[in-house]
C-alpha cells in the first residue's frame, strides 16, 4: 500500500452494477474494489469480420456477468525460455475484443481519474489477465483502472491488400472510445483519461496519441520502454507473403480467413522464431496506412500538431537488452561472436565504427554483448524517447528503472518495472522476473509517482528540459541525467554524421556496414555490402534470437 493512504475497507454493495452503451454488467466486490472483467468493447473479431476494423458488440438484455477474464487474442506461446520469465495466460472463445475495470466509487458522480492500459507482447503475445497487471492497487489509490485486450500477430497487424492496415491499434481506438463514452457509470472521469503501455504497449499509445481520430479522448500518456513508431508496409507484407508461402496460399484475408487458426499460429510463430529487437528479423508492427496513422507517429509528434497540451511520462530501464539477451543464453554467444556481432548491431543501428567505439571508451571493462545491447536498447528506445521530451519542454517526465532482478543475468531488464508500477511484487508471476523479496519501498516509489501523475500530470520530480533531469528508480535518491553522466555522453555519440543513410537489416542491399577485422576483439575496418550483411545477421540470428516480449 502506498504510504499515507488508508484501506477503503468493504464497501456496502456486493455484486456491483454498472451500466455500458451495450447493456449492463455485473462485477464483483473484492476487498472494497469493484472489478468488471470480460467487459465486450466490440464484436468478435472473426468470421466475416475477420481482418478488418472492428465494429460494436450486439447489444444484450438483463445484467450480464463480468465476473471472470474474457477470451485473449489468439496468440503462440512464449518459447521455453522466456516462459520461465513471462506468464501469458490464454483464455480461449472468440469474444476477445474486452476490457476490464478496476473502480472503488462504481457509479456516477465520482468523477476520478482514468488509467487505461495496453499490455506489451511484440504485439504477437501477452493479454490483459497476466497477473502482474491486476489494476487493485491503483483503485486503491482513487484511480479507476482499465486494461485492454486487443488482436495480435498476423489477426491484428497483418497488411493485405484492399484491407485497412492496423486493424489492433483499430481495436484499442474502439476501446478507447468505449471509455469516454462508459467510464463515467463506473466512477470515472472522461476528460481525465491517462493512456499507458510498456513495449508493445507503449508503441501502441505513442500511435494513439498520434493519431488524428483519437484527439480529444486522453489528457496524459505513460510510454515505458517503447517509442512511438511505425513499420514501413514493405516489411510486414514480406512476413505476410512468407508465411503464404509456407501455407500454399494466396497472401489475401480472405486466404488467411480460411486457414484453421492453430496452424496460422504455427506458421506465425515460425516466421518470427529469429526475430528479437537486438537483431531485428521478421516481425509485426504499426504501420503507416494513411488514416489512422497518416505519417510516422514521432513525426507527428514532434513537429505537429498532435497531443500539444498532452502532458508525458516516459523511461526505459537500465538494463533492457537482457532481456532479450538472457534467455536461452544468447549474451554468451554474442559475446564470442565478437566483432561479427558488432557489425551487426551496426547494420541494426545504421550507425558507423564511431559509435560502438565510443561505447568501449566509456565502458572499458563491457564485453560484446553489453556494448551491443545498450547500442541497440539506445537506437530503439532512449534517443526518439529524449527526442519526444527534447520537444515538449515543462510537460514531460522522463525516468530511468536501475533496481537490478534477484534472477542472475537479468540486471535492470525489459519489463522488470512492472511489478512495482503495479504494486504486485508479492505474487509469484512478478518474482519470475525479480526474484523473491524486491523492495516493497521501491514499488511504494514507483506506484505513487504513478498515481500522482494521473491524478495532476505531475509524478513528483523536475519536467525535463536543458538539464536533462531524469527520476532514477533504485538508486539511493533521484540523480540528474547530467549528474548522472554516462548516459547523455552515450547519447551524443549518435549524432548525425555517425548515422547511415539506407534501408534496415531486413533490406540490406547495397547499404554498408564495417566487416569483421582479422583481429579479433578490434573494430571492423572494411565495408561490408549486400550478401555479405545478410550473412553476417543470419548467423547473428541462428545463434540464439528469439521473439522479444
Amino acid at each position: 500500500m502506498t504510504a499515507g493512504q488508508a484501506n477503503p475497507g468493504t464497501k456496502p454493495w456486493r455484486d456491483p452494477v454498472a451500466m455500458t452503451p451495450y447493456g449492463a454488467v455485473r462485477g464483483r466486490n473484492e476487498n472494497g474494489v469493484a472489478v468488471f472483467r470480460g467487459v465486450p468493447y466490440a464484436a468478435p473479431p472473426f468470421g466475416p469480420r475477420r481482418f478488418r476494423p472492428p465494429v460494436p458488440p450486439e447489444a444484450w438484455d438483463g445484467v450480464r456477468d463480468a465476473g471472470a477474464f474474457g477470451p485473449t487474442a489468439p496468440k503462440p506461446p512464449y518459447s521455453e525460455a522466456f516462459a520461465q520469465y513471462l506468464s501469458d495466460p490464454v483464455v480461449l472463445g472468440d469474444d476477445c475484443l474486452n476490457l476490464n475495470v478496476w473502480t472503488p466509487e462504481p457509479g456516477p458522480g465520482a468523477r476520478l481519474p482514468v488509467v487505461v492500459w495496453f499490455h506489451g507482447g511484440a504485439l504477437t503475445r501477452g493479454s490483459s489477465a497476466v497477473p502482474v497487471y491486476d489494476g487493485r492497487h491503483f483503485a486503491r489509490d482513487g484511480v479507476v483502472f482499465v486494461s485492454v485486450n486487443y488482436r495480435l500477430g498476423v489477426e491484428g497487424y497483418g497488411v493485405f491488400p484492399g484491407v485497412p492496415a492496423n486493424a489492433g491499434l483499430r481495436d484499442q481506438l474502439a476501446a478507447l472510445r468505449w471509455v469516454h463514452d462508459s467510464v463515467e457509470a463506473f466512477g470515472g472521469d472522461p476528460s481525465q483519461v491517462t493512456l499507458a503501455g510498456q513495449s508493445a504497449g507503449a508503441i501502441s499509445v505513442g500511435a494513439l496519441i498520434a493519431a488524428p481520430q483519437a484527439q480529444g479522448l486522453f489528457r496524459r500518456a505513460v510510454l515505458q520502454s517503447g517509442p512511438p513508431e511505425a513499420f514501413e508496409r514493405d516489411k510486414v507484407r514480406r512476413v505476410v507473403r512468407r508465411m503464404a508461402n509456407r501455407l500454399k496460399i494466396p497472401a489475401t484475408a480472405e486466404a488467411f480467413a480460411a486457414v484453421d487458426r492453430d496452424l496460422l499460429l504455427r506458421t506465425q510463430a515460425e516466421i518470427g522464431r529469429l526475430s528479437s529487437p537486438v537483431l531485428g528479423g521478421p516481425a509485426f508492427g504499426i504501420v503507416i496506412d494513411g488514416d489512422l496513422v497518416p505519417r510516422h507517429p514521432l513525426e507527428a509528434l514532434v513537429d505537429g500538431h498532435a497531443a500539444r497540451d498532452t502532458e508525458l511520462l516516459l523511461g526505459w530501464t537500465r538494463d533492457e537488452y537482457r532481456l532479450w539477451l538472457v534467455p536461452g543464453g544468447l549474451l554468451e554467444r554474442v559475446d564470442r561472436l565478437g566483432a561479427v556481432a558488432l557489425a551487426g548491431a551496426m547494420a541494426r543501428c545504421r550507425c558507423g565504427s564511431e559509435v560502438p567505439r565510443g561505447y568501449r571508451a566509456l565502458r572499458p571493462g563491457a564485453g560484446t554483448a553489453e556494448t551491443v545491447g545498450q547500442m541497440v536498447t539506445d537506437h530503439l528506445l532512449r534517443l526518439p524517447l529524449q527526442r519526444l521530451a527534447e520537444t515538449r519542454p515543462g510537460s514531460s517526465y522522463v525516468y530511468e528503472f536501475a533496481w537490478p532482478s534477484l534472477r542472475p543475468g537479468l540486471g535492470a531488464c525489459h519489463a522488470l518495472e512492472l511489478g512495482f508500477v503495479f504494486d504486485t511484487g508479492d505474487l509469484p508471476d512478478s518474482a519470475k522476473l525479480a526474484g523473491d523479496g524486491a523492495p516493497q519501498n521501491l514499488a511504494d516509489a514507483m506506484h505513487g509517482a504513478w498515481v500522482r501523475f494521473a491524478r495532476t500530470g505531475d509524478p513528483g520530480w523536475e519536467p525535463w528540459d536543458a538539464t536533462h533531469p531524469v527520476r532514477v528508480f533504485g538508486e539511493v535518491a533521484s540523480i540528474s541525467h547530467t549528474e548522472y553522466g554516462l548516459r547523455d555522453r552515450e547519447l551524443a555519440l549518435w549524432s548525425a554524421d555517425t548515422h547511415r543513410a539506407g534501408e534496415g537489416i531486413e533490406d540490406a542491399g547495397e547499404s554498408e556496414v564495417l566487416a569483421p577485422p582479422a583481429a579479433p576483439g578490434t573494430l571492423p575496418v572494411r565495408p561490408l555490402r549486400g550478401t555479405e550483411l545478410r550473412a553476417v545477421v543470419r548467423r547473428l540470428r541462428r545463434a540464439g534470437g528469439v521473439s522479444r516480449d
